[in-house]
């Protein structure tokens, strides 16, 4: 009877994680499809713009590992509580906003708040549910985020047909709802205490920023500021005791290569997400609602062929996944890039085959990347692989702005005849011949057995070693 009621009381609690990621997950996408509105309204370039994604990208990756940290000294339900009012006062600040600086502003304090999500909802099923049941639990915290990524377009054209975009701050309220089912259902646990490395983590964020800053408003002394930061950041977590990112890690040769290529492919699959409402906007000239619309396709088919994915990577291995994931992709950058000028319904098409591409890709470099790692290093260093997911994405949104706003005459793609969009035809057309160069990379290590089991086992109790 007790262990009936015990299970009750864990799949009500997931379901409320299964809400609140659905509805984290649509927050990061949604302002997406306004940028070209927000633009516009502001007089801003596609550089600057870029920031509303940009900076809610990165403060959202580094404070995924923030919050999961203080979650050794602290009780989780009291950190989501701190991060889930954080995100509403966000939200509020966003929705009154009157010049551009306000939503930036906002759009940092709701990425503030919104990343105790992600660290809470990896945390209750390693705390709340027995071994078991761990995987199934997990299972539930994706198809959160799925459910997410397939709303968001949905919800964002629905507001978009009938009131302004600041509207859209206010679907992050929906959120609060979950605070008295966390403060009921989650209890006093507390993890291993830890120091927490603010200074560490502080050098990263400012490398990162600084650098992005270089790139969207081209000044060489925000490079070198980015340079400086990021070289005393090694130097930092060579030297403490506890550092903010583990460096043992980097010695295991496979899960640094897993992690370099999985960075390079979330920058590249992130121009899904912010090059495909410019294009629409810019040669299409689509409201945002019909720009919501029409990547509707895509994420719904993503969502709905995510399982397929993974159970496809179990029967036939992650580097035949990897394989399909990179046709998809590079199918959809080749269309994208030779067809620019075509019916929006098109461009829809295409962005399934980039979607569900991408969905693939990840999975397939989720499972590899886990594989390099022994039971002890998984959480540190899929942790990380997470932070760097949005770093990556935050990079990528900076660097395609800049590279709209210098434009281009020339036509690089022979078959592209379309007389305008010769900027998202290049760019697309980079993207297509960077991925093949990746998946060469891919299949190239793979084959020489950086991913082995037994390599993995060896150089992880070498390294055990030499952290003892």
């Amino acid at each position: 009877m007790e262990y009936g009621v015990q299970q009750q009381t864990e799949e009500k609690l997931m379901r409320v994680v299964m809400f609140t990621l659905a509805l984290s997950a649509m927050s990061v996408l949604m302002f997406n499809f306004v940028l070209p509105q927000i633009r516009e309204e502001f007089g801003l370039t596609n550089a600057q713009v870029s920031w509303v994604t940009s900076s809610y990208a990165l403060i959202y990756g580094v404070g995924t590992i923030i919050y999961g940290k203080l979650a050794d000294r602290y009780k989780l339900k009291d950190l989501l509580t701190i991060g889930l009012l954080f995100f509403a006062v966000g939200s509020m600040t966003g929705l009154t906003s009157q010049t551009f600086w306000m939503v930036l502003a906002g759009r940092c304090i709701q990425a503030m708040g919104a990343a105790s999500i992600p660290a809470a909802a990896m945390l209750i099923p390693v705390r709340y549910f027995p071994p078991e049941r761990r995987g199934s639990a997990m299972g539930m915290v994706f198809v959160g985020l799925a459910i997410g990524s397939a709303l968001g377009p949905v919800i964002s054209a629905l507001i978009l047909s009938f009131v302004h975009w600041r509207w859209l701050f206010c679907i992050p309220f929906f959120i609060l709802i979950t605070l008295p089912f966390y403060r009921k259902y989650l209890g006093d646990e507390r993890g291993d205490h830890r120091k927490l490395d603010w200074i560490g983590g502080g050098l990263l964020a400012a490398g990162v920023t600084l650098l992005l800053l270089s790139v969207t408003v081209g000044e060489w002394l925000f490079a070198i500021g980015g340079v400086l930061s990021v070289v005393l950041f090694l130097i930092r977590i060579c030297f403490t005791s506890d550092p903010f990112i583990q460096p043992y890690l980097f010695t295991i040769k496979s899960y640094t290569i897993g992690l370099t290529i999985t960075f390079l492919i979330s920058g590249i699959g992130f121009s899904l997400y912010y090059l495909s409402p410019l294009l629409l906007a810019d040669i299409h000239q689509l409201p945002p609602s019909w720009i919501g619309f029409a990547l509707v396709p895509g994420a719904a088919a993503s969502a709905i062929l995510g399982r397929s994915g993974g159970r496809l990577a179990d029967l036939k291995g992650n580097s035949y996944l990897f394989f399909i994931a990179s046709m998809l992709l590079v199918s959809c950058f080749v269309l994208l890039s030779t067809f620019t000028g075509v019916s929006p319904v098109f461009i829809a098409i295409f962005l399934i085959l980039g979607n569900v591409g991408q969905t693939f890709m990840m999975i397939a470099m989720s499972n590899s990347v886990s594989m390099t790692l022994s039971k002890e290093q998984a959480g540190v260093g899929m942790g990380l692989l997470a932070m760097l997911n949005f770093i990556a994405g935050g990079i990528a949104a900076g660097v395609y702005g800049k590279m709209a706003d210098l434009g281009a005459v020339r036509h690089w793609n022979p078959v592209h005849y379309y007389s305008n969009g010769a900027i998202y035809s290049n760019i697309f057309l980079i993207l297509a011949t960077l991925h093949v160069g990746v998946l060469s990379l891919y299949v190239i290590q793979f084959n020489r057995g950086v991913f082995s089991r037994s390599k993995i086992v060896r150089e992880s109790s070498i390294n055990c070693n030499v952290k003892e």
